[in-house]
């Protein structure tokens, strides 16, 4: 049977395009389901997925990949094209650079650490991460919170919001006088259309399947609600329309838009999809007087911002690079100790064994103060046996060398506890007692 070890597979707007991250991007109940499904198959100890618009990413403690592919391809047969595959330390990094922004459409944005905080506090709530999921995801958060304190990456960061403006700006110049309509209350709709308001923006309309929910967006960005009910009419007078919903499948398709665009009498409409599955059908760019743009195309805009923080991301990936050395070496210690503790265990038993023995031969010949001194002598031998090999125990399993504390055990002979210095998780299989999700103050 194979170690366990860290496996990462995935796909993101590096890797794959936007019509298959959307096949296999899951989100509430659905990716709860799957996540209990991946716990539970042959050979997974641990694990958790992060799943935005512009990633899917299944993390493991496992002896294969083999479930983590699974999890793609029995969704999107086309996702295996697209996959990349980390393991170990590669796979560490990886994580640690996706929590600091560093792998982002938007480097230096902010949103994607909450949002792998939310994935590991939904698999830890259904426990499909224990205890290493949980010390690898907050030294993941650590790390994060020590590139956003110590580099300026963060610093000007142009955020999707921002690049909405841009193209709003190129299409209408401003938007005095005219309407903004939110389809969804997704969270980048709600702060694009809070960014839009420095083009003058005169009204904004929302519509929301869940009334309560759209309400409350209403009010939030200074707006009037309208019931969904109503969503065809709206395109009519609206002229920039930001749709970002939960649906699995398109809200706007291009025959509502057709029928919209003869009642707008060649006013130009923008439509903005920032939802992954996407909630707008292609077809409706080709419209004329129409403008389209996903998170595709956003990817494309905000490719020259990348460039220019390559200095700040050089700092930040020194850092990365520490945290991940630091995490891989306590890795390798941790799997140590147990031989560790074993042997010196074994040691201290046989030597207290040996005492007794000599001192029962003496009966009351020997005083009390004699006595301690022949059981303080046999303790001292045992530590100075132990003294060097505990030393080079440790400061192999520091580098990596693992294979050194497997030698010690078989030499001395020793049962190694069930699990020692790999899984995290009890003797029989079951998930780790949950760890709470880390709150804001443990970034």
């Amino acid at each position: 049977m194979n170690e366990p070890q860290l496996f990462l597979v995935g796909l993101s707007h590096k890797s794959a395009p936007i019509e298959v991250r959307e096949r296999v991007a899951l989100n509430g109940a659905d990716l709860k389901a799957a996540l209990l499904q991946l716990r539970a198959s042959q050979g997974v100890e641990e694990a958790f997925v992060v799943s935005t618009c512009n990633r899917v990413e299944v993390f493991v403690q496992a002896e294969a990949e083999e479930a983590a592919r699974r999890f793609f391809t029995s969704r999107a047969e086309q996702a295996s094209d697209h996959l990349y595959v980390k393991v170990g330390a590669d796979a560490v990094r990886h994580l640690f650079r996706v929590a600091a922004s560093l792998d982002s459409m938007v480097v230096g944005e902010q949103q994607i650490l909450g949002q792998v905080k939310e994935a590991y506090g939904l698999a830890s709530g259904v426990q499909a991460a224990g205890g290493y999921m949980s010390r690898l995801c907050n030294r993941a958060f650590a790390t994060a919170k020590r590139v956003r304190t110590e580099t300026g990456i963060g610093r000007g960061a142009t955020s999707m919001s921002q690049v909405a403006v841009d193209l709003v700006e190129k299409i209408f110049g401003d938007l005095k006088g005219r309407s903004i309509l939110l389809v969804g209350a997704g969270k980048m709709g709600t702060l694009s259309a809070k960014a839009l308001r420095v083009l003058n923006v005169e009204r904004v309309l929302v519509t929301n399947r869940s009334p309560e929910r759209g309400r409350q967006l209403a009010d939030q960005v200074g707006g009037v609600f309208h019931p969904w009910a109503e969503l065809e009419p709206l395109l009519v007078e609206a002229d920039v329309v930001i749709v970002s919903t939960g649906a699995p499948t398109f809200v706007l398709t291009a025959d509502m838009v057709r029928v919209a665009k003869k009642k707008r009498r060649h006013r130009n409409l923008c439509l903005i999809d920032l939802a992954v599955p996407r909630n707008v059908d292609p077809a409706c760019a080709q419209l004329d007087d129409v403008f389209g743009y996903d998170v595709d195309d956003m990817q494309k805009v905000m490719s020259a911002n990348h460039q220019a923080r390559q200095g700040e991301a050089v700092s930040a990936e020194a850092i990365v690079e520490a945290e991940v050395i630091a995490f891989t070496r306590e890795r390798e210690t941790r799997a140590a100790l147990p031989v560790l503790v074993t042997l010196r265990q074994r040691a201290e038993a046989i030597a207290r064994a040996e005492a007794e023995r000599t001192l029962a031969k003496a009966g009351d010949v020997l005083d009390e103060r004699v006595r301690a001194s022949i059981e303080a002598m046999a303790q001292a031998i045992v530590n100075k046996l132990l003294h060097l090999p505990t030393v080079k125990l440790k400061a192999a399993a520091a580098t990596g060398e693992s294979a050194l504390a497997g030698a010690a055990a078989e030499l001395f002979g020793l049962d190694q506890p069930s699990g020692s210095g790999r899984r995290d998780t009890p003797p029989n299989g079951a998930a780790a007692p949950a760890a709470p999700p880390p709150t804001e103050e443990d970034e």
